[in-house]
C-alpha cells in the first residue's frame, strides 16, 4: 500500500536499496481472467494497473456505443473490481485502468453506483481529452489521410481517439484518486503515470520515461510476461493458476519483474524478452507520447526463482504528434461455418464455398444487387493459414469458413437463407452449421492518422463531481526520425556475440531449435521478434536470417515490405511485416487477424548452424 511502501533490501539481492513501489498487472486485455486481482492483492502490491484496450477492442466499443449511448467501456473492469472495493480502500491500493474506452464517464458512473451500494467511499478520477469526434470536420478540411494507406478520412466515423500519455494519470493520483479511469492512452502510460507521481520523475528525464514505459509495456499484457504464450510452452507449469506480473520499481530506474509466490507460470529472461519486443517495430525508436524509447540494449538478468532484473532502457525526446485511432463502418460481413467429414473433405469444402458463392451471385443479379465486396475462404483442419504449403490436404474432418463482405446487409441476409441448403444439395458428409445461419454484422475498419499535439486541447482530470482540472502537455517534442540503421552493440555486450568457428560443419535445423519468438499486430502490420536461445548465436543469425528469408517464407500472406531491426541487448532480431494481415483487426477476414501465429510459423524456417550448437541444450529456459 502507498502508506507503507517496501523499504530496505530487495529480496535475493541482499543490498540496501531505494524505496520500492510494487505494481501488479491485473488485466492484459478485455476478456482476461478476473482471478488476477485477488491473486495480486495477496502479494503486497501498491498499485494495480488494468489494461483493456487494443485496436480491435476500440472497434468493438465503438459498435457497442452505437447501439447504446451509455456503453463504450469495458464492463469487465467494473464487474471484476466490485468484490474487492472494500479491500482496495482499506489497504489504500490505487487502481489505474484504460477501461473507459470511448466512454470513461459511463464507466465511472457504473463503478460509483456499485461503490455507493457497498458503502465504500472512493475518489474515482477520469482522464478526458482523447475524444476527437468534434474535430473531424476540421481534420477533413486539412485533408488528413490514413497513415499507411494514404486514403482520405471517411465521411462516417464512429470514434476517433488520440493516444494520450502518462502525465494526466500522474496528476490524478497526486490529487488523491483511488481509481483512475482513462479513455484511449498508450497502454504503457498506466504504469509510467504511477512512477512519475511516486518518484517525482521529471518528464524531461527521458531515460526514466523510457524505463517507466518499459515497466508498463511488460505489465500491460498480463501473464504474457510470466509464461503466457511462451514459445517453450512445456516448460511453463500450471497454466490454470498462472501468476500475473509484478514490477518492483525504484526511483533510479532498474526494476524487477516477478509474480506472486505459489502461482503457476514462469519468469525467466526468455519469457520477459518475448514481451519486451511484443508489438514493437524498431526497438531503438519506440514512439510514445512521453518519450521515444530505445529498448534495443535492454538487458535481462535472472536474480532468483521467477525474478528478472531489467536494465538498459534509454530515451530521447518524444515527437510533437499524437497518434489517433478512428473507427468507421464499411459495409457488412457474414461468416458461414460448415462442418464436413469424410473422404476428400477438403476438396468438398472448397467446392461448397465455390457453389454457394455462385448461387449468391445469381440471387444478386436477379435482385439487381451489387456483387460481394470481398469473399474469403479458409478450410480449417487443412492448414488454411499455410496456403499452398499446407501438409493437410488429405484431412478427413474440416470446417469450411466462408467470409462474405457486401455493402448491403439485405444481400447477405439473402445468402444466409441459402446456407442451410448445403446439407441437402451439396456434398455428402456435410454434418451441420456451427452457430446456425450466419448473421450479418457491420464491418468495422480502423483509420490511423497523426495530429500535432499543439492542435489539441489539454487533457482534463475530473475526480468525483468536482470541476475538471486542465493538465498542460508540452507540445515541443522535437524528435525527428533519423535514417534507419542497425543498432550498435554496447561495449559491455559485444563480447557476448561471436562468429561460429571457421571451418566448422553446418547442419540444418528448424529456427525453433536455436531461437524463440513472439509476434503481434499493429493495424495491418505484424512484428515477429526472434530471440536467440544463447547470446553467442546472435552474429550468425544476423547473417542467415534476413528480411528476404522472411519474405520468402510468408510470401502468400505478406503484401508489403519486411523490415529487420536489431536488439543486441536481447540477442534478438525484430521483423516488421507490412500489409500482412488482410486489413488487420476487425477488418481482416483471416482466422489469425492479428498475426498471433506468425512467430510460430517463423520458427519453422530451416537454417544451417554450426554442429556444436546442437550440444548446447538450446531449450534450457534459463538461457
Amino acid at each position: 500500500m502507498r502508506d507503507a511502501l517496501l523499504d530496505g533490501v530487495l529480496r535475493t539481492e541482499q543490498l540496501v536499496t531505494e524505496r520500492v513501489v510494487r505494481i501488479g498487472g491485473a488485466s492484459g486485455a478485455w476478456g482476461d481472467s478476473p482471478m488476477a486481482i485477488g491473486q495480486l492483492l495477496g502479494s503486497s502490491v501498491d498499485y494495480l494497473i488494468m489494461d483493456y484496450l487494443s485496436e480491435v477492442t476500440m472497434s468493438l466499443l465503438a459498435r457497442a456505443k452505437k447501439k447504446d449511448p451509455d456503453a463504450g467501456y469495458a464492463p469487465d473492469f467494473v464487474h471484476y473490481l466490485a468484490p474487492h472495493l472494500e479491500e482496495l480502500k482499506e489497504r489504500k491500493i490505487a487502481v489505474v485502468s484504460n477501461a473507459g474506452g470511448i466512454n470513461p464517464r459511463s464507466c465511472k458512473a457504473a463503478l460509483e453506483q456499485i461503490a455507493t451500494a457497498k458503502k465504500v467511499s472512493l475518489r474515482i478520477a477520469i482522464v478526458e481529452g482523447d475524444d476527437l469526434m468534434p474535430r473531424l470536420p476540421e481534420f477533413r478540411q486539412q485533408a488528413v489521410v490514413e497513415a499507411q494507406g494514404g486514403t482520405p478520412l471517411p465521411e462516417t466515423v464512429l470514434s476517433a481517439n488520440a493516444y494520450l500519455g502518462a502525465v494526466p494519470i500522474a496528476r490524478a493520483i497526486a490529487q488523491g484518486a483511488d481509481i483512475v479511469i482513462t479513455g484511449r492512452c498508450v497502454d504503457s502510460a498506466l504504469a509510467l503515470g504511477i512512477l512519475i507521481h511516486e518518484f517525482g520523475w521529471s518528464i524531461s528525464d527521458y531515460d526514466k520515461m523510457a524505463t517507466g514505459s518499459l515497466v508498463g509495456h511488460l505489465l500491460e499484457c498480463g501473464p504474457q510476461a510470466t509464461g503466457g504464450l511462451y514459445t517453450d510452452w512445456t516448460a511453463v507449469r500450471n497454466w490454470a493458476q498462472i501468476g500475473y506480473p509484478i514490477a518492483e520499481c525504484t526511483g533510479s530506474g532498474p526494476f524487477i519483474i516477478t509474480k506472486p509466490e505459489g502461482t503457476g507460470g514462469l519468469v525467466t529472461p526468455p519469457t520477459v524478452a518475448e514481451q519486451v519486443l511484443y508489438e514493437v517495430a524498431d526497438p531503438a525508436q519506440y514512439f510514445l507520447p512521453d518519450v521515444t524509447a530505445d529498448f534495443s540494449h535492454v538487458k535481462l538478468e535472472s536474480i532468483g526463482m521467477d525474478r528478472v532484473r531489467v536494465t538498459g532502457a534509454k530515451g530521447r525526446p518524444p515527437t510533437n504528434q499524437y497518434k489517433v485511432c478512428a473507427t468507421f463502418e464499411a459495409g457488412f460481413r457474414a461468416v458461414a461455418l460448415v462442418v464436413i467429414i469424410g473422404y476428400e473433405a477438403v476438396q468438398k469444402a472448397e467446392r461448397t464455398a465455390e457453389e454457394l458463392v455462385a448461387r449468391a451471385r445469381v440471387l444478386f443479379q436477379k435482385n439487381r444487387m451489387a456483387d460481394f465486396s470481398n469473399v474469403h475462404v479458409e478450410v480449417l483442419g487443412a492448414e488454411a493459414s499455410y496456403g499452398t504449403k499446407s501438409r493437410a490436404r488429405g484431412s478427413r474432418e474440416v470446417v469450411l469458413r466462408l467470409v462474405m463482405d457486401h455493402p448491403d446487409r439485405k444481400a447477405l441476409e439473402k445468402v444466409a437463407r441459402e446456407v442451410g441448403s448445403v446439407g441437402l444439395s451439396f456434398a455428402q458428409g456435410t454434418a451441420g452449421l456451427i452457430g446456425g445461419r450466419p448473421k450479418p454484422e457491420a464491418l468495422l475498419h480502423l483509420f490511423t492518422f497523426f495530429v500535432e499535439k499543439s492542435a489539441l486541447a489539454a487533457p482534463r482530470v475530473t475526480i468525483g463531481s468536482s470541476e475538471s482540472s486542465v493538465v498542460p502537455i508540452s507540445a515541443d517534442g522535437d524528435f525527428r526520425n533519423p535514417p534507419s540503421e542497425p543498432a550498435r552493440m554496447s561495449s559491455d555486450s559485444a563480447g557476448r556475440f561471436s562468429a561460429p568457428p571457421a571451418g566448422e560443419d553446418l547442419v540444418e535445423v528448424a529456427l525453433r531449435d536455436v531461437a524463440h519468438a513472439r509476434s503481434g499486430d499493429k493495424g495491418n502490420s505484424a512484428n515477429i521478434a526472434i530471440i536467440c536461445r544463447h547470446a553467442s548465436y546472435w552474429s550468425h543469425l544476423c547473417e542467415v536470417l534476413t528480411s528476404e528469408r522472411l519474405a520468402t517464407h510468408f510470401a502468400e500472406q505478406v503484401r508489403g515490405p519486411i523490415l529487420r531491426y536489431e536488439a543486441p541487448g536481447l540477442a534478438a532480431l525484430n521483423f516488421v511485416l507490412h500489409d500482412a494481415l488482410g486489413g488487420g483487426g476487425m477488418a481482416s477476414p483471416r482466422i489469425d487477424p492479428q498475426g498471433k501465429a506468425f512467430g510460430q510459423r517463423a520458427l519453422e524456417i530451416p537454417i544451417r548452424v554450426p554442429r556444436s550448437w546442437l550440444t548446447a541444450s538450446p531449450r534450457d529456459p534459463s538461457r
